[in-house]
Parts: C-alpha cells; sequence; structure tokens
C-alpha cells in the first residue's frame, strides 16, 4: 500500500530593506586650526571639510552651512561651498584688523528628517610685514632761540608700524638709531649758532624690522631765531688819527666802521662815547650815532690839547700808576692774573684802563676779584698791589629751565575734580624780575574742547590741576605744552611737553550680549533629547569696556540643575553635553552662567539659560519600516504598560512551560511541526517549536527594552498568516482571544526575518 506524503507548506520572506535616515553626519575632527598669512588672494582654498554620513541616497548627501555663532564678519571673509565643503578666501584677510577667525560650519543630510553634525574651525592670521612704519609729528618747534639750552626738546615725533613682531619693530633714524616706544623725542644736542647755520632741515627715517624691511620718512624744517650774542667789532681796536689844528668846523676826522654778525635790530649799530671820553673830547668832536663819523666840533688847539682820547670800547677801569724814582727805577709796569677775561691797555702816560676782552656771565661767575700789581724796573725791583672786587649786574639772558623736557603724568580714572596731577616748576638762574616765572598752558582743542576747560596751571609755582572728572573709557590720553616765561625785558620763555595717561579702573560690570534676552528675563533654548556627547548647546558671550587687563572675561557655572550633564568652557563661554540624556534626566535643566572681568574687585554679570529637552517627532511608515515615535519614553503611563507587558509576558512563559511538560509526559508520537518563523522550517517537534517560541519571545522582549532606552520604539504590523500558522502549530497550542496584543519586530539588512507575536487578553 502506498501513504500518502503529508502536506508541507514553507515559505521564505525575503524583505526589500529602506533607509532611514538614522545616521547624522560626522566630522572626523570637532575643532581644526589651520594657519594662514594675511592678504591672501580671492579664492585661495583654506581647507576641505569632508563630513560622512552611513546612510544611503538623498540620507547621505550632505549640506554645509555656517552657523548662527559665525559672525557676519567672518562670512565677510571666507565663503564656504554648500555642496563640496571648501572654505575659500572671500574678502581681505589683514591681520591687523582681525588676528584670528572662528566659523562654526554645520553639515546637514537631506533626509525627510534632516539630520545635522557641526564643527569648528579656527583660522589663525600670520602678520606680513606689509604696513610702513609711520611718522607721526606731535609736536614741533619749527623756530627756536639760538641760545635755547641743550637738552631742549624741539619735536615730539610719533612713531607706529601696524604690523606686530619684528615686522612692528621700528628704529627711528637721525644721525643715531632710536629703538623704542610709541614716543620719540628730537633733543638739541649741542648749542646752536645762527650764524653758522640758520635754517636745519632734518629728515628723520623709521626702518622697521621685517624681511625685507619697509621705511617711512618725514622732513623736519628748525628756523634758528637770531638772538643778540654777538658784540659789535672794530677792525681795529685803536685808531691813531692826526689832524690840523684850526680845521674848519664839520671836517670829517675818521669813519668808523664797526660790523655785527646778528641779524635785524640786533646788527643795527648805534655810535657812541663811552663814560671814560672826557667833555672837552666831546665838545669839540662830534660822532654820528648812525654813521659812526668822527668830525670837528669845536676849535682845535695844539698849545691847549695835543691829544685827544675817544673811548668807544666797554672800559670797567682807569688805573693810574705813578713812581716817585726817576730813571729805570720810575718806569713802571701793571699787570693782572692771566685767567681773567678782562686786559689792560695803556690809554696815556701811566693810565691803564680795564677793559673786557671775553664775555662775562654772571651767572657762572659773578663777581671778580681783581689785583693790580704794578712793578718798577729798578734792581731790585719794586712792586705793589691793589684789588678791586667787580659785581656783574643782572641781565635776562637765561630761559627757564625744566628739570625733564617730557612729563608723563598717570591720572586714576574717576578721579575728583581739582585734584593735584604733578608739580611743574621751572629754574631761571637769573635774578629779581629775570627769574620770577608764570606758568600757562599753551592752548590746544581736542574734539572741540579746549586744554584749559580739563586742566589748569597755578601760574605762580606750577602746579598742575584736572578740573574734572575723566573716564577711561571715553578719554584714554592728553598731549599739551606748558609754558614758563620770566618776567624781564624782554622775557624770555620755553615750554614742557605733558603726557596725561588716564590710567583704567574696574568700573564696568560685564555685560552679557548673547544670549540676547530682555533684562532680568530667562533664556529659554531647546534641545533634541538625542543630542550627543560634546554637542554645543548654547555660546555666552560677554563684553566689558574696561581695560585688557580688567576686561578679561571668564564664565563658570553659578547655578546648573545637573553638574555632570553639561560642561562650560571658562574662557570662550562654550556649553557643551558631557555625555548623552537618559531617561532619568529632567525634561527642564536651568543653568545659571556668571560672566567675570578680571578686575580687582572682580565685577560679573549673570544668565539664566533654561533648556528644554524635545524628542525627534517622526510617523510610521510602511509595515517594515523603523521610525522613531514622538513620546516621553518612561512617562508614567508608559511606565505602567511596560510593567504590565513584563508581568503578561511572565504568565505567557509560565503556560507554555507547563504545556510543554505534559506533552513530555505523554506516549504519542511527535507530529511535524507546522511551519512557524524560519525560513525553511524541517520537520520537528512541538517541543522544540515551544521552546523556540519561548527562548525568541524572552529575546523580543529584552530587545524592545534595550531599544526604548535608547529613546527608541519600533513598531510592525501583525502577519495575518504567521497568526493563523502558530495557532496551528501543535495539538498543545494555546488560542487566546485577540483582544489586545502587542507587535514588536526587528530589522536587519542581509539576513532573514524572525517574527515574534505575542498575544495576550
Amino acid at each position: 500500500s502506498f501513504s500518502t506524503p503529508p502536506n508541507v507548506l514553507s515559505f521564505g520572506l525575503f524583505p526589500r530593506l529602506h533607509d532611514t535616515n538614522d545616521n547624522p553626519p560626522r566630522f572626523d575632527k570637532q575643532t581644526y586650526t589651520i594657519n594662514m598669512t594675511e592678504n591672501n588672494p580671492i579664492g585661495t582654498l583654506v581647507m576641505k571639510l569632508n563630513a560622512t554620513d552611513l546612510d544611503e541616497g538623498l540620507n547621505s548627501e550632505i549640506v554645509y552651512s555656517f552657523t548662527l555663532y559665525t559672525s557676519e564678519k567672518t562670512q565677510d571673509v571666507f565663503a564656504l561651498n554648500v555642496n563640496t565643503g571648501e572654505i575659500t578666501v572671500k574678502g581681505t584677510i589683514d591681520y591687523e584688523d582681525m588676528k584670528f577667525y572662528e566659523m562654526h560650519i554645520e553639515a546637514k543630510d537631506k533626509g525627510n528628517f534632516p539630520l545635522m553634525g557641526q564643527c569648528k574651525v579656527i583660522v589663525h592670521v600670520t602678520d606680513m610685514n606689509d604696513n610702513y612704519p609711520e611718522i607721526t609729528i606731535q609736536s614741533v618747534k619749527n623756530t627756536v632761540e639760538e641760545n635755547i639750552p641743550v637738552g631742549s626738546v624741539i619735536a615730539l615725533v610719533g612713531i607706529s608700524d601696524r604690523d606686530t613682531g619684528d615686522n612692528g619693530k621700528v628704529n627711528l633714524l637721525i644721525h643715531q638709531t632710536i629703538e623704542g616706544s610709541k614716543f620719540a623725542e628730537l633733543i638739541l644736542t649741542k648749542p646752536l649758532d645762527r650764524e653758522q647755520q640758520a635754517v636745519h632741515n632734518l629728515i628723520l627715517t623709521a626702518v622697521d624690522g621685517g624681511t625685507p624691511a619697509r621705511s617711512g620718512t618725514v622732513s623736519i624744517i628748525v628756523h634758528v631765531l637770531d638772538t643778540n650774542d654777538n658784540a659789535p667789532k672794530f677792525d681795529k681796536s685803536i685808531y691813531n688819527v692826526k689832524i690840523m689844528e684850526n680845521s674848519p668846523i664839520g671836517s670829517l676826522v675818521l669813519h668808523l666802521n664797526a660790523t655785527d654778525l646778528d641779524e635785524g635790530s640786533n646788527s643795527d649799530i648805534t655810535y657812541s662815547y663811552s663814560l671814560y671820553t672826557s667833555e672837552k673830547t666831546q665838545e669839540t668832536f662830534n660822532l654820528n650815532p648812525s654813521t659812526g663819523e668822527i668830525s670837528v666840533k669845536g676849535m682845535l688847539n695844539y698849545e691847549d690839547f695835543r691829544i685827544y682820547d675817544m673811548e668807544l670800547d666797554t672800559v670797567i677801569a682807569v688805573v693810574s700808576v705813578s713812581d716817585k724814582d726817576s730813571g729805570d727805577n720810575g718806569v713802571v709796569d701793571l699787570h693782572i692774573p692771566h685767567n681773567m677775561p678782562f686786559r689792560l691797555r695803556e690809554s696815556s702816560d701811566n693810565y691803564y684802563e680795564l677793559v673786557v676782552s671775553e664775555p662775562l656771565d654772571r651767572e657762572k661767575v659773578p663777581e671778580y676779584d681783581i689785583t693790580f700789581t704794578v712793578t718798577d724796573k729798578g734792581s731790585p725791583p719794586l712792586s705793589d698791589n691793589e684789588t678791586m672786587t667787580l659785581e656783574l649786574l643782572d641781565v635776562n639772558d637765561n630761559v627757564p629751565q625744566f628739570p625733564q623736557s617730557f612729563y608723563t603724568i598717570r591720572v586714576m580714572e574717576n578721579n575728583a575734580p581739582g585734584a593735584l596731577l604733578s608739580s611743574l616748576t621751572a629754574f631761571d638762574p637769573d635774578l629779581h624780575e629775570n627769574q620770577y616765572l608764570v606758568y600757562f598752558i599753551l592752548e590746544k582743542e581736542i574734539a572741540n574742547t579746549s586744554m584749559s576747560m580739563l586742566f589748569s596751571i597755578n601760574p605762580e609755582n606750577g602746579n598742575l590741576y584736572a578740573l574734572k572728572t575723566f573716564d577711561y573709557e571715553i578719554e584714554k590720553e592728553f598731549l599739551f605744552h606748558i609754558e614758563a616765561r620770566d618776567s624781564g625785558s624782554p622775557p624770555l620763555s620755553s615750554n614742557v611737553t605733558v603726557h596725561i595717561i588716564i590710567v583704567d579702573q574696574n568700573d564696568n560690570a560685564p555685560v552679557i550680549v548673547s544670549p540676547w534676552r530682555a533684562h532680568g528675563s530667562v533664556v529659554e533654548e531647546k534641545i533634541p533629547r538625542s543630542t550627543d556627547k560634546g554637542s554645543l548647546v548654547a555660546k555666552v558671550i560677554a563684553l566689558d569696556t574696561d581695560s585688557v587687563h580688567n576686561s578679561r572675561i571668564t564664565y563658570q557655572f553659578l547655578l546648573v540643575t545637573d553638574a555632570t550633564l553639561f560642561s562650560l568652557d571658562q574662557y570662550n563661554g562654550e556649553i557643551r553635553t558631557m555625555r548623552m540624556f537618559s531617561y532619568r534626566d529632567p525634561r527642564h535643566q536651568r543653568l545659571v552662567v556668571v560672566a567675570k572681568d578680571n578686575g580687582d574687585p572682580a565685577l560679573s554679570a549673570t544668565v539664566t539659560i533654561k533648556l528644554s529637552t524635545v524628542e525627534t517627532a517622526v510617523k510610521a511608515y510602511s509595515d517594515m519600516t523603523e521610525v522613531p515615535l514622538e513620546y516621553d519614553i518612561f512617562s508614567d503611563l508608559n511606565l505602567y504598560l511596560v510593567i504590565g507587558l513584563g508581568s503578561v509576558s511572565f504568565l505567557l512563559l509560565i503556560t507554555i512551560l507547563v504545556t510543554i511538560v505534559l506533552k513530555c509526559q505523554k506516549a504519542k508520537p511527535s507530529k511535524a511541526a507546522p511551519p512557524c518563523r524560519n525560513s525553511v522550517i524541517s520537520e520537528r517537534n512541538s517541543t522544540i517549536a515551544d521552546s523556540t517560541l519561548v527562548s525568541n519571545d524572552a529575546y523580543w522582549y529584552s530587545l524592545f527594552l534595550a531599544e526604548t532606552r535608547k529613546g527608541k520604539l519600533v513598531v510592525r504590523q501583525p502577519d495575518v498568516h504567521q497568526i493563523q500558522t502558530s495557532l496551528t502549530m501543535s495539538s498543545t497550542t494555546f488560542y487566546i482571544s485577540l483582544t489586545r496584543c502587542l507587535h514588536f519586530f526587528r530589522i536587519e539588512k542581509n539576513i532573514h526575518l524572525t517574527c515574534v507575536t505575542h498575544t495576550f487578553t
């Protein structure tokens, strides 16, 4: 007899897998650092970013863009190709304008629900020697007196070069190299002599230290004004003229011609008799004060006067000597010490004149003790001496002198009006009214404000006062001149440069400019709950208008809901996640950030940021599409659902175990197992099938818990055919009414689909 083979139904499931956008684009680095020189031409490639996306199709196509944290200035200088990720030069890169640029780049895929990744590109600009040194004349004396003291400041020169390093080190060349600061003084090193050089053309050259070096020049022309430092000089010291007696009145005796090397009124010469010319001589001869012509004025009689002595030199004294001896014993010789600016001139027999031979300076030697020594020619010679004290009278020939040629005065801002800044006292070595000094501020306007509105000086003692309270954030320095003038006739004066530097106080608290919020309000931000570790959440930016030292800002948390969840960079204010969010983390996070400056005492400002985490919203697609749903994974309702599911699964497991035990106790042979979840299932006994079902049930329940902890819930539509097949697996399979069921599935590429269906009432 022939037996009919049992009908065996087998089938395989070969699903076509569709990619879902579950992988965000990723950069190989979080931060890229690039060094490039300034003045690179437009179009120069800075770098090419390359983000990768493990998805396929549109889900893997990436679009690059700048984020909101990239400043407009940076976007004006650099261009980003949205498709290739190439960053190129778009504008002018100038080191003197910006030392570095910071770009925040976002890579976003083209999925229906696009995912994104971020990175930061920092471009450090290297300085090139592209700026010429600049010389600015802060103040200059284009005309100076000939007798200006050595060490006087002729000009105050400002030196600057916008480059840095060796490129910005400037040497100022005149006759020597001056390395240095922002200001250089052009100082007189030796006395001026207008008679030798009346105009000085000074070429100042500033050379920087770059390679190749760049230079700048400026010309300063200084005119030397004449001072009356040259006495008139005759071509002879003594003129001997013979004239006939009874010469007619008006007859020309001599035409004197004195010359003076000075100019202007200082070279105008007036001729006159000295005090030592006798009245008789003055009555006999006429001296024209303008031309120097000497003519006969009265009757000349040889019998009355044979010699007329007319003194036109500076005679200090007339000394007469006598000796009662006769012959050689009565011949005398008069002399004075050789180290004095005087000399003796014999005017007539036994009369000597003491005249000046060198210029006198009362400030060096106010008086002289002149010893006259007379010696005869006898044997042995006899001698006598007489000492005369000569006291010099003062003339106003010295300009006031300041101890320093340049004063730098530091004034703390917020000073009290009327505060004493410094005492600028000059010295004049002259006497009496010639040394009485009066001080003035030379008028100069800054921003339509006169210096006399800002400062005052006591005209008697040179005390300098501030008339207003200064603010470093508005006014940082002042440069002006103070003049000291004596009371002589004519008055002499000199001036000094005063540089007032306002010193900053920490009187401005930081101001938080980002994230912007109304005064006193809370900043609210929303972030995905699936945010990765290290993601940028927010960036706090604060500004301080104080000086560089006081305005240095540091950031720190004042209050944070979970200190393990967020980190704050103390220098740039970036808030980033330290880990991923878990189901235990609250949905709302409160961060209080304090921005503190570097002053003493420090000032600060705070901002409160309220972060709300949101889930990614999606909808289910087809039967085989794994999609996340909008839900709060561990809300109270879902927690109860999981507990209920666990309880039902446990009861189902117990039931299946009891069934297996009962089946093993029966003596009947096993029947062929009906097709189940495997692609192709050979004949198996029901014990194997049931145990497979039990183990797979436990697996899918564990998988569900794991996936939900990751923030994902996977859903699969029920397969009616498989449900029917499962119900006919064996005679011991229980039928449970499908009043409520949960269906789970898992899709994996390149494998068969394994299905499990839990049913419960």
